[in-house]
C-alpha cells in the first residue's frame, strides 16, 4: 500500500459547525491540568473515527440527532470539556469551565461504506472532508476542546469522527466520555462510569525529589545518530497478527515467556527486533522501543488511579538494546526488554516521571531513527462504542501513524479481521522500501515457522 491514498474523492456536503452545550447548567470554575497533561508533546489535537453500518431496526433515526443530543447530556457532567484552555502562572495549564460548548458538523457524502475498503483500515480517503478542521477551531488555547462530525452514508451507514485537544485525554480518557454519550444515546438514564477529574493525582511534588527514574531516552545522545529518514521515500504497509502468527512467536520463546508474554508483549519484541534487522543500522546504534503503558489498574500499597479518571494516564518506558545484540541474540531477548520495560510502571513511577517532566521542561528530546514508539489501540476498545447501530465496523486513530510528520517513528496496535473473518491485531508501518521488503521476508519466515 502506498504511503499517500490515491482514492478517488468523493463529495461531502457540510453544514455549519455549531456548539452544543450542557442541556443543564454547569459549575463556573478554574481546573487545572496536570503535569503530565501539560506536556509540550500533548499540545496537539487527536483524531478517532468510526464507521457504522446501517441498522434497520433504528427504525429510521438520524444518527446526527441521536449523537447530538447525548453529547449534550453527557457534557452536563463532563462540562470541562465544554470549556476553554487558558495558560495561567507562567506556562501552566488550566480549564475555564465556561460552558461554551463542543463544536458539531453535520454532513452527508454521497458513497456507501464499502468505498472505504474491506477491510476498514487507515489510511482513509479525503480523511480531511471526514473531520473538517473548521477554522480556527484546531488551536491548543482558547479554542473548544473537541470537534465532532457525523457523515451520513448514502447506504444508511455514517461515519462518526472526533478530534480532541490531547492535553485533556488520553485514548482511554477521550473513549470513557464517547462511552458516556454512547450510553446516553442507547437510552441510559445514568451513566455506568462517573467522571473523575483529580489531576493533582499525577503533580509533581513541591521540594525537590531525586528522580527515581533512569531517563533512557537521554542515552541517546551517546550513539551515533542516523540521519532522518526521507518521508518521501516510505511505504506504507500493515503487518496482521492473528493466531496463527501469535503462536509461531511464542513457540521460539523460553519456556517461561511461553506463559508470561501477553500479545502485546509477542507482537512488540517481533515488530522491535525484526524491524531492525530490515533497517540494517551500525552495531552500535542504540535502538530504543518506547512503549505507551496506561497506568490506570497500576497501584503502590496506598494509591492508585481512580475508576473514571480521563486525564493523561499513560507513561513512556523505554526498552533499549544496541543493533548488535537485538539482532544477534534470540527473540526472548526482545520480548523480556518489553516486559522488563512495562512492568516498571505503578503510581511510585507516575510520580517520579512527574518530577522528570518538571525537571526537562522546555528540553526537546532529541529523534532518531533508532526510536521506534508502539501505542496499543486495542486497549481502549474503540470499535465497542454503540450508539444504537451495533458497534462500529471500524473504530480508532483516524491516521495510520501517530506522527504523521515522522511517520517511520510511531505505530499503532489495531483489533481487526482478516479476509477470512479470524480476528486479530493488525500493525500499519512506515519503511523505506528496501527495509519494508526485507521485512515482509521475516513476516514470511514467520509463518513458514516450523518448531524444531
Amino acid at each position: 500500500m502506498a504511503f499517500s491514498s490515491a482514492a478517488p474523492k468523493f463529495t461531502v456536503r457540510r453544514r455549519p459547525a455549531v456548539l452544543v452545550v450542557p442541556v443543564a447548567p454547569t459549575p463556573r470554575e478554574l481546573k487545572r491540568l496536570s503535569i503530565f497533561d501539560e506536556q509540550d508533546s500533548l499540545r496537539v489535537q487527536i483524531s478517532n473515527i468510526h464507521f457504522y453500518r446501517r441498522n434497520n431496526s433504528m427504525g429510521g433515526k438520524d444518527p446526527v440527532r441521536v449523537i447530538r443530543e447525548a453529547l449534550a447530556k453527557a457534557l452536563v457532567l463532563y462540562y470541562p470539556f465544554a470549556g476553554r484552555l487558558r495558560e495561567h502562572d507562567g506556562c501552566k495549564l488550566a480549564v475555564d469551565c465556561t460552558g461554551e460548548g463542543v463544536l458539531f458538523v453535520e454532513a452527508d457524502a454521497d458513497v456507501c461504506l464499502e468505498y472505504f475498503g474491506d477491510p476498514l483500515l487507515p489510511p482513509f480517503p479525503c480523511i480531511e472532508e471526514l473531520i473538517f478542521d473548521v477554522p480556527g477551531s484546531s488551536a491548543i488555547l482558547n479554542a473548544p476542546l473537541l470537534l465532532f462530525q457525523v457523515t451520513r452514508l448514502a447506504c444508511g451507514g455514517f461515519i462518526l469522527a472526533v478530534r480532541a485537544n490531547h492535553t485533556m485525554a488520553d485514548a482511554q480518557g477521550v473513549m470513557q466520555f464517547l462511552g458516556a454519550v454512547a450510553e446516553l444515546a442507547r437510552g441510559a438514564q445514568a451513566l455506568s462510569v462517573l467522571p473523575v477529574w483529580k489531576r493533582e493525582l499525577l503533580e509533581g511534588r513541591n521540594q525537590q525529589q531525586p528522580v527515581m527514574l533512569h531517563d533512557k531516552l537521554t542515552e541517546a545522545k551517546a550513539s551515533s545518530i542516523m540521519l532522518p529518514l526521507d518521508n518521501a521515500a516510505l511505504r506504507l504497509r500493515s503487518f496482521f497478527f492473528g493466531p496463527r502468527e501469535i503462536a509461531a512467536i511464542r513457540a521460539q520463546l523460553t519456556p517461561h515467556l511461553q506463559k508470561r508474554a501477553t500479545k502485546f508483549d509477542s507482537i512488540a519484541g517481533w515488530i522491535w527486533k525484526f524491524r531492525t534487522v530490515a533497517l540494517a543500522p551500525e552495531p552500535n546504534e542504540v535502538m530504543m522501543l518506547v512503549v505507551a503503558v496506561n497506568a490506570r489498574g497500576r497501584t503502590t500499597a496506598t494509591a492508585g488511579i481512580p475508576i473514571g479518571y480521563y486525564g493523561n494516564a499513560f507513561a513512556l518506558p523505554v526498552a533499549m538494546s544496541t543493533a548488535r545484540e537485538l539482532c544477534t541474540k534470540s527473540l526472548s531477548y526482545a520480548i523480556e526488554l518489553v516486559k522488563k520495560a512495562k512492568n516498571q510502571v505503578d503510581m511510585e513511577y507516575m510520580r517520579s516521571t512527574a518530577d522528570l517532566i518538571v525537571l526537562r521542561r522546555g528540553q526537546c528530546t532529541r529523534i532518531t531513527t533508532g526510536m521506534y514508539s508502539l501505542s496499543d489501540a486495542t486497549r481502549a476498545r474503540f470499535e465497542h462504542l454503540d450508539f444504537g447501530w451495533g458497534k462500529s465496523v471500524y473504530g480508532g486513530p483516524a491516521e495510520a501513524v501517530g506522527n504523521p510528520s515522522n511517520p517511520w517513528l510511531t505505530s499503532f496496535l489495531l483489533a481487526t479481521k482478516n479476509a477470512n473473518g479470524e480476528d486479530g491485531i493488525i500493525v500499519p508501518m512506515c519503511l523505506p522500501g528496501p527495509a519494508m521488503d526485507r521485512l515482509v521476508g521475516e513476516m514470511s519466515k514467520l509463518l513458514a515457522y516450523q518448531p524444531m
